[in-house]
């Protein structure tokens, strides 16, 4: 898989999103015509042609028009400059058409029909993320009301936060906790009233050791698994030599453990119901809860 070149990037959000969308196309259905821009942004015929040949430009011809298709292919010097070129970039569309479509009807791109099964939306009140995020970005301690499963009535706590979090099923934010001195992760539904900004953070990033320690998951199939059940494994998940390492902070282990239904307390499951087995899990013991 080739690096996106970020230096080829458009300054213009507008236009990032219309080359991404140009390669999409083109890379994973194989046909991309001006119809894909013009129901997608709203934009006449003319800009998306335009649009069109100023992609051919910036990426040396990395597609070419079929006469037969009536619409531009990948050619074979192909190279994603705007997108990584994996599948998922494409099932994300189709995800993104079926959750806008709940809500504001069809996404005006022709894309084969999709159902995507999705945790519940957690109600996250737009003054405490807006409160969290100028925290983060500006530096400052944030006062909030906070109710945990350990301390379930709500209190008082001064927290200095530095990254909001997406977990696999809901969002929170971690930050340096004043009261138990720690870096700690907060779950964004569980702050309640609106939080309050102090003064300026004393806790830099750079403090967080979970946070900028680097580790490797490390799976592989499990070994109650016939030799053919563990070639599919390995073939299903993309595993090379025989095992998939998932790169990721030490502070997200536990939560990768748990999307992956890896984590120590879910280990009850036979090889069917979870044909993974975490084989340096020893060596992550300290990063999980």
């Amino acid at each position: 898989m080739e690096d996106t070149t970020r230096s080829a990037w458009p300054e213009r959000w507008d236009l990032l999103l219309r080359y991404r969308l140009i390669e999409i196309i083109a890379l994973w259905e194989g046909r991309l015509t001006t119809n894909h821009l013009t129901r997608a942004f709203g934009i006449g015929r003319q800009q998306a042609s335009k649009d069109i040949n100023t992609y051919l430009g910036k990426t040396g011809g990395n597609l070419v028009y079929d006469k037969n298709l009536k619409g531009y292919k990948p050619g074979p010097d192909f190279r994603p400059r705007f997108t990584r070129g994996v599948a998922d970039e494409y099932l994300q569309l189709l995800a993104a058409q079926n959750d806008l479509a709940e809500s504001i009807g069809e996404l005006n791109v022709r894309l084969p029909n999709t159902e995507v099964i999705a945790p519940p939306a957690r109600l996250i009140r737009p003054l405490v993320l807006q409160r969290v995020v100028r925290a983060c970005r500006e530096k400052l301690r944030l006062e909030i009301v906070y109710g945990s499963m350990a301390n379930p009535e709500p209190e008082t706590r001064v927290i200095q936060p530095h990254t909001l979090v997406y977990n696999g099923y809901r969002w929170h934010v971690r930050a340096w906790c004043e009261k138990n001195r720690d870096f700690r992760d907060f779950v964004l539904t569980r702050i309640y009233d609106e939080p309050d900004w102090l003064t300026e953070q004393t806790m830099p990033v750079e403090a967080d050791e979970a946070w900028n320690t680097r580790v490797d998951i490390e799976v592989v199939a499990d070994s109650r698994l016939t030799p053919a059940q563990q070639r599919l494994v390995a073939e299903d998940w993309g595993f090379e030599h025989g095992v998939l390492r998932i790169p990721t902070r030490a502070a997200l282990v536990a939560y990768s453990l748990q999307l992956f239904r890896l984590a120590p307390g879910m280990r009850d499951a036979t090889e069917l119901e979870q044909p993974l087995h975490v084989r340096n899990l020893e060596q992550l013991q300290r990063w999980v809860f």
